[in-house]
């Protein structure tokens, strides 16, 4: 059979297409190398292992392997233009899926639109349409900024945190920054934020079987975006790229119908860069400089607190490892009060602290005369117990009796027999403090009422007790042979540490007002201090004079 010559050269046209685009189809991160030139003409494309996650990743929820996403990458990896500028284009053409819907919103609607912009700009340009113009053409009546559309009913919608309209679903909803950086101080932005993401995003996908979520940011505080949907177990394959390796978060995702298919971090030693061809150790170094710990550990390292803990560092803690507790000298109940059975506010919190000290024989060589003397060591501070708990007011002030006393043998739980009580004297504190005073007249322990110094505010005041943490006086309760704290000391020193970046502040406000109340008080007198009242005591304490004259 004779086939026209016309005929023949189209079939080899058709084959030769469907050759030149096939490594493009199967392959997201090939396709980006292939069209960057027409976003990027006078900046070659860099890849990295970092890059390769991101796509293999995005790939996977293409395949329907994963429909809830989320992507922690330090600023410069590409993640604005794989996610909402070239992941869309590729499912459109490469993977002939022309009908899907993109949702696609940022803090700002901006940023959006300027990747809506840059999506069309691949679609429409001549690389493109040579090798996917067949499937399906730009929509001329849906051509605007905010939202260009195809032939085939697919469209990309660009929006803001809190701008979809409620007529609007999407098969992908991509949510590209959702925080701005300059707010996240701000508890009312973060809320803002929190409801929009958990309310209305949900509602937006056109099946919720089959639709998928993709979210690409830096930690910017632990009650983020990420935190939430990590805290919440809301079903996210959590891919997690901190510039410097951290052998303690080492990432490992999988997904398919078993888990067949397994991403890992392939970094083995600590510290290892993430990119170093394109961020090298020296621009690390310059960019850690210069945007300071916090922000270098929230954006960069993907954790809300520096390395080791934010003002107060995770190493200033000692372990206290043995089976029994000291005998203490005085022992302190710090409560900070919240009393509200609400999810949405923070807990009460109570922390009970020890003051104790070690005896030792030592000699003390004052004006050239030698003495030996058996002394207290400086004193060191316990944490003994701890709770943090959403209790309405009566609950609270029955479940502070029944730990700082020891006379109902009833009650099940630690209790301790404390010399006092401190409450900070604010609203809900005072009420609480009342109570106390009237139902415990009689009980050993007083209730002190603690108003903060002039302009102290919770983080001054965590300040101002730095220096007694950073000289290792301060113990918390663990197990030695595991190295692991109790975990009610593992609940304090994890929000001590991460704090003022972390979701309650409830513990740490019980910790500095016990801390520094015990210091103001001259329980907690440092080294220094004691060593030169010891030897004031031996120059000035002169020869005794008899009761009565012989």
């Amino acid at each position: 059979m004779n086939i026209p010559l016309v005929d023949a050269i189209a079939y080899f046209d058709k084959l030769a297409l469907e050759t030149d685009r096939l490594p493009y189809e199967h392959n997201l991160r090939e396709f980006v190398n292939y069209m960057w030139p027409v976003i990027e003409p006078s900046r070659g494309f860099m890849t990295g292992w970092a890059v390769d996650a991101i796509c293999e990743h995005l790939q996977a929820v293409t395949d329907g392997h994963i429909r809830r996403l989320l992507i922690n990458v330090p600023p410069g990896f590409t993640k604005s233009t794989l996610v909402g500028v070239m992941w869309p284009a590729w499912e459109w053409g490469p993977r002939n899926m022309p009908s899907n819907r993109y949702i696609c919103a940022s803090y700002s609607e901006h940023l959006s639109v300027r990747d809506n912009m840059r999506c069309k700009n691949i679609v429409m340009s001549d690389r493109y349409q040579k090798m996917w113009g067949d499937r399906f053409a730009v929509a001329p009546d849906l051509m605007s900024k905010i939202k260009f559309g195809n032939t085939k009913t697919g469209w990309k919608l660009a929006t803001s945190v809190g701008g979809v309209g409620v007529g609007e679903r999407g098969d992908r909803f991509i949510i590209d920054d959702p925080h701005n950086t300059m707010d996240m101080e701000s508890e009312a932005a973060r809320e803002s934020t929190k409801m929009w993401f958990t309310e209305v995003v949900p509602d937006r996908l056109n099946n919720q079987q089959t639709s998928a979520i993709v979210i690409i940011m830096q930690r910017l505080h632990e009650e983020d975006v990420s935190g939430v949907a990590l805290t919440r177990n809301m079903g996210y394959t959590h891919l997690m790229v901190p510039m410097y390796h951290d052998t303690g978060r080492h990432c490992v995702t999988m997904w398919g119908p078993n888990n067949e298919f397994v991403w890992e971090d392939p970094r083995v030693e600590e510290d290892e860069l993430a990119w170093p061809d394109r961020f090298t150790q020296q621009v690390c170094n310059e960019l850690e400089r210069d945007k300071g710990p916090y922000a270098w550990a929230s954006q960069y390292q993907q954790s809300p607190e520096p390395r080791g803990g934010s003002i107060i560092k995770r190493d200033y803690w000692q372990m206290w490892t043995d089976a029994f507790y000291p005998r203490c000298e005085y022992i302190l109940a710090s409560l900070d009060t919240a009393y509200t059975s609400k999810e949405s506010n923070d807990p009460s919190a109570l922390t009970i602290w020890g003051v104790y000290h070690d005896e030792e024989e030592v000699e003390r060589d004052v004006g050239g005369f030698k003495y030996k003397v058996t002394v207290k060591s400086p004193p060191k501070l316990l944490l003994l117990y701890s709770w943090s708990k959403r209790l309405e007011f009566n609950d609270l002030v029955q479940k502070v009796i029944q730990t700082c006393t020891r006379d109902n043998t009833k009650v099940q739980g630690p209790r301790f027999k404390v010399d006092r009580i401190i409450v900070e004297a604010k609203a809900s504190g005072i009420s609480v403090a009342q109570e106390l005073r009237r139902l415990c007249m009689d009980s050993s322990f007083g209730v002190e009422l603690i108003k903060l110094k002039g302009s102290m505010d919770k983080v001054a005041r965590l300040h101002s007790v730095q220096h007694l943490f950073a000289e290792g006086i301060i113990y918390a309760p663990g197990y030695a042979d595991t190295g692991m704290w109790r975990d009610f000391a593992k609940d304090v020193i994890d929000e001590v540490s991460i704090f003022p970046h972390g979701a309650h502040d409830d513990l740490v406000d019980s910790t500095s007002m016990a801390v520094r109340y015990l210091r103001d008080n001259g329980f907690m007198i440092r080294e220094q201090e004691q060593y030169s009242d010891e030897e004031a005591e031996i120059v000035y304490k002169g020869r005794e004079s008899p009761l009565y004259p012989v």
